[in-house]
């Protein structure tokens, strides 16, 4: 397959898990079974390119400016893979299988819009429900420290510890009297199955 066909299964991909509802994992699967031509190669490169615009929904349809899944997949190419316009649209040529040429919105908002102005979930591609929780522990860069998450490859993610904020302990002390009551809770419940388990009137 060509990097053009590529962006093209990829579309098509994710606007399956839009459509359907079904996960990215279940999508991506269904896809290859139903082209077998694709080599594995081809399937690493495309899953790639789903996860990428999935972690980069929010930010990637900011600069865009519409939630589809081409909106999504153009914005991502910009944003993660640090593909200028004129790249971007050298693979949207609308050649056979490849994605159609870029419209002029597309091309401006490629070439002009940034994240600059886009609230901090946006920004940092997270729940917006999460906020006021990254705000507290993280301030002002909380955006910036989800996206430095985002682009550490996995076993960097394992091997290095992120530097939190210094009152990030402080942040977490109205868990630990609740962790030790659930801990206590558990401990005594051990202790009476115990009990029950050895209840000296059942073995006499």
């Amino acid at each position: 397959m060509t990097p053009a066909a590529r962006l093209s299964a990829a579309i098509e991909i994710i606007e399956t898990i839009d459509a359907d509802r079904v996960p990215a994992a279940q999508a991506l699967k269904a896809w290859g079974t139903a082209h077998r031509f694709a080599g594995s190669g081809d399937r690493a490169a495309i899953s790639g390119l789903v996860w990428d615009v999935l972690r980069r929904r929010a930010s990637s349809a900011w600069i865009m400016g519409e939630d589809t899944a081409r909106a999504r997949l153009l914005g991502m190419l910009r944003l993660e893979r640090a593909m200028t316009p004129e790249a971007i649209a050298t693979l949207c040529d609308g050649s056979r299988f490849a994605p159609q040429p870029l419209t002029e919105a597309e091309r401006n908002a490629l070439a002009s819009k940034t994240l600059d102005g886009a609230p901090a979930h946006v920004a940092g591609d997270y729940p917006e429900w999460l906020d006021p929780y990254f705000a507290e522990v993280f301030g002002e860069d909380r955006a910036a420290f989800r996206l430095r998450v985002h682009r550490d490859p996995p076993s960097a993610r394992q091997q290095r510890t992120p530097r939190l904020p210094p009152h990030f302990p402080q942040l977490l002390m109205h868990l630990h009297a609740h962790l030790a009551l659930k801990s206590r809770e558990q401990g005594n419940k051990g202790t009476r199955n115990q009990a029950v388990r050895h209840d000296p009137k059942q073995n006499g």
